[in-house]
């Protein structure tokens, strides 16, 4: 993937995209199962982009490789979600424009600080599994290490969801292409960004040490 503007072309490069993508997409209507199967889908996307093939995986219960990231996301989005709620909560109880405001706050700087992270943290856990994503360090230092590239990311991150979304304004059934084709779009997103971070391209992963030379002939 020479540049991020890939990917939003790559997906329609396959030639069976929509019947892929259409597939995915009725199998994340399932509550849960579905949800964890595309993120599988989106692991086994980022494996053909980073192997330099422009197609996307057959649609299916991708389940044990969506379980990492599934479980990752969902965590950060709990642990976003709590101080928010809790300030809403005291807000409502004590009818409290102040802290009703200073909620809107934080809300807006989580979802920020979410945005910035989510190429690393997804990046982490492709790479490491569930312990990967909690790697909040390594996260953090991948995230910084080259922040123009990562705040580029984040925003199309933000921006595939968006797009994800778009399918719920045609009565939910333009959703069952949306969805799927903004997860490939993320794929593309974070195979760029990984090619990017100092470190972090495909090529920066150690490699074996060589084999042991073979022993002189005896003196």
């Amino acid at each position: 993937m020479t540049s991020v503007g890939d990917s939003f072309s790559w997906p329609f490069q396959d030639s069976a995209w929509f019947s892929k993508m259409v597939v995915q997409g009725l199998i994340f209507i399932i509550p849960i199962v579905g949800w964890i199967a595309l993120t599988g889908w989106l692991a086994l996307t980022i494996d053909n982009y980073r192997a330099g093939r422009r197609e996307l995986p057959q649609a299916g219960f991708h389940l044990e490789r969506g379980i990492p990231l599934f479980v990752v996301l969902l965590v950060y989005a709990i642990a976003i979600s709590i101080p928010i709620s809790l300030l809403y909560v005291a807000a409502g109880a004590g009818h409290n424009g102040a802290i009703s405001g200073l909620a809107g706050l934080i809300n807006l700087a989580l979802t920020l600080l979410f945005a910035f992270l989510a190429p690393s943290i997804i990046v982490h856990t492709y790479r490491g599994g569930i312990s990967g994503g909690f790697e909040v360090n390594a996260i953090w230092q991948t995230a910084t290490a080259n922040p123009s590239n990562t705040i580029v990311a984040g925003l199309l991150v933000y921006v595939a969801r968006l797009i994800g979304g778009l399918g719920f304004l045609l009565c939910c059934v333009g959703a069952l292409f949306t969805i799927p084709y903004s997860v490939a779009i993320t794929a593309g997103i974070v195979t760029w960004y990984e090619s990017t971070q100092p470190g972090l391209g495909p090529m920066a992963q150690s490699a074996p040490p060589p084999p042991p030379a073979p022993p002189g002939p005896p003196s």
